[in-house]
């Protein structure tokens, strides 16, 4: 099968595809043995990914998490795709979960110098698939605006780890009246955001680009604000690839939030 050539559509296409692969071993391999079930999808989604890239876009770099992490060569490239073939490995592994996820993201050193909402040049194009959802949401049509918090009329809701919430996320939730909405996986998370299911993500435990890269190129695609904690930009394909903390969030919501969280609100010309 031929997948498409727009680099949009194409990340979406192998994002289906590696999703497609995890709901057909999750059939298979059933939930007896999470273990097992964990490494069987990280490993043959990572697979697909590489075979698929390697076919398709040879002359590309790679950046997964089941890869080379630390390849010079990657920083001297001009397109670097950014993937995580199993977000979510907890949930994914859990018999009737759905909130995990496949990302594919593209990095191009070429891309277009202007900054926008907080995401630094370079994400032109991502995807992530929502296999258990059915659903996967990229960038080359990106779902249409969500009304905001207070024009429903309800408290913001801030997504967190349903099993370890950081204590700063508290609260900022407590000073901001907000609701914590535990879910599974960081790219479920942002997802949720992009589709107004909840209105920010804040994270301060650690992570690596790929847990970020497709879903946040996602969320700026739909104008959503994305940053570090610190207000700082998002950067990617760095030598280290950890990228420990961010927010994504509606842009009414930036403000309030890095306040909460003890930052000065920063230069408005960062907003683009």
């Amino acid at each position: 099968m031929t997948p498409p050539s727009l680099d949009g559509a194409f990340a979406r296409w192998l994002a289906a595809r590696a999703g497609d692969l995890l709901m057909q071993i999750r059939a298979e391999l059933g939930h007896d043995d999470p273990a097992a079930l964990k490494a069987a999808g990280d490993m043959r989604s990572h697979d697909l990914l590489m075979t698929e890239l390697a076919r398709w876009r040879p002359d590309d770099a790679v950046l997964s998490e089941e890869g080379e992490r630390f390849d010079p060569a990657r920083l001297e490239a001009e397109r670097v795709w950014i993937v995580d073939p199993l977000d979510g490995t907890r949930e994914f592994a859990e018999e009737g979960r759905s909130d995990w996820a496949v990302h594919v993201a593209l990095w191009s050193a070429s891309a277009p110098k202007r900054r926008a909402r907080g995401v630094e040049p370079g994400l032109i194009a991502g995807a992530v698939a929502l296999p258990a959802q059915r659903r996967v949401l990229a960038t080359d049509y990106p779902p249409g605006p969500v009304p905001t918090a207070q024009a429903r009329g309800i408290r913001p809701r801030i997504a967190v780890s349903r099993t370890r919430p950081p204590s700063m996320v508290v609260r900022v939730a407590d000073e901001l009246g907000a609701v914590l909405v535990p879910m599974g996986s960081a790219g479920a998370k942002i997802a949720a955001v992009v589709t107004g299911e909840v209105d920010a993500y804040v994270h301060a435990g650690g992570q690596y680009e790929w847990d970020s890269a497709a879903p946040v190129a996602v969320a700026a695609s739909v104008g959503l604000h994305t940053s570090r904690i610190s207000g700082d930009p998002l950067t990617y394909n760095r030598a280290d690839p950890m990228l420990p903390d961010l927010i994504v969030c509606r842009p009414e919501l930036a403000k309030p939030l890095l306040s909460a969280i003890g930052v000065s609100p920063w230069d408005t010309a960062q907003d683009g």
